[in-house]
């Protein structure tokens, strides 16, 4: 029987269809558009180094308090985590193998390192897909605390609220009372990290007009949500830009056969049209 090797968008696949998804090797294969050969095995086995000297420092009767601040200390100080605030919109920032490596990243990077550093010493942390910035959640006997992965600041609900409010009038949330507080602070699920890492690095390639860097982002997204049908119309315009009539006209009738009344319907519509006459003009120019 011959033995086929998975592409990495086969191996992501594999990974979030499983029973279970395993969030740090499925962020870590994010990185695999870039170096298809990166070692994925490697990375884990390092993130687990971390974690058995973290364990042997821990007193066998630590309580989550103690582990927590024990954490901080060796995730911050020691080994030297951070945000890389001077090139803060690189791609590298949400590759988790330059993270490890250079020690810097932006707040979900890190955060996912953080997490599964906390969870191997049975702290019960989540992140939070807080609007324009990553945070994290952590259990405590008493309640709980909220913390920033950037540098590892805890935040009072009064700090919470400031980081909040220039995001209200854009959320459609003019006042605390209609939105509590609480519901910016819900757990995140697996799926919704990965899709926020994805989320960065779309915007990342959009932006440097790095088109088929952007459609190997698009893949993963409709991989990771088959329905999210602005992702077909997405994906559909990246490939426009590298001329890819065909599968451009077949993401974006995609979109149009399940936006409804989506206010764009008609220019996705008119781009179909032109994407049409291009290749029927093309399909007149080739030779019998």
């Amino acid at each position: 029987m011959k033995w086929t090797a998975l592409t990495p968008l086969e191996y992501f696949a594999s990974l979030v269809h499983g029973d279970t998804m395993p969030l740090l090797e499925t962020v870590a294969s994010l990185a695999q558009d870039a170096e298809p050969q990166l070692d994925l095995q490697a990375l884990v086995t390092e993130v687990d180094r971390l974690l058995h000297k973290l364990k042997q420092r821990l007193p066998a009767d630590a309580g989550a308090l103690t582990r927590l601040r024990m954490l901080h200390h060796y995730f911050y100080k020691e080994l030297g985590f951070g945000g890389n605030r001077n090139d803060y919109y690189a791609a590298r920032n949400s590759y988790l193998h330059e993270v490890l490596r250079t020690r810097m990243g932006i707040p979900v990077s890190l955060a996912v390192l953080w997490l599964e550093l906390a969870r191997g010493i049975q702290l019960r942390a989540d992140g939070i897909s807080f609007p324009g910035h990553f945070l994290l959640k952590v259990r405590l006997p008493d309640g709980y605390v909220v913390i920033d992965p950037m540098n590892g600041q805890s935040l009072s609900p009064d700090e919470i609220g400031e980081r909040l409010e220039p995001m209200r009038e854009r959320l459609g949330a003019p006042s605390d009372e209609e939105l509590p507080l609480a519901l910016y602070l819900q757990a995140a699920s697996s799926q919704d990290i990965v899709g926020r890492m994805l989320r960065n690095l779309k915007e990342i390639h959009r932006s440097n007009e790095e088109w088929s860097r952007l459609i190997a982002v698009q893949d993963r997204m409709l991989v990771l949500y088959p329905q999210g049908w602005s992702e077909w119309r997405d994906r559909g315009y990246a490939h426009a830009q590298v001329g890819n009539i065909a599968l451009a006209m077949q993401d974006l009738q995609a979109y149009l056969a399940h936006a409804g009344q989506a206010g764009d319907v008609d220019d996705v519509a008119r781009l179909v049209d032109q994407l049409r006459g291009a290749s029927d003009a093309d399909a007149e120019r080739r030779p019998d």
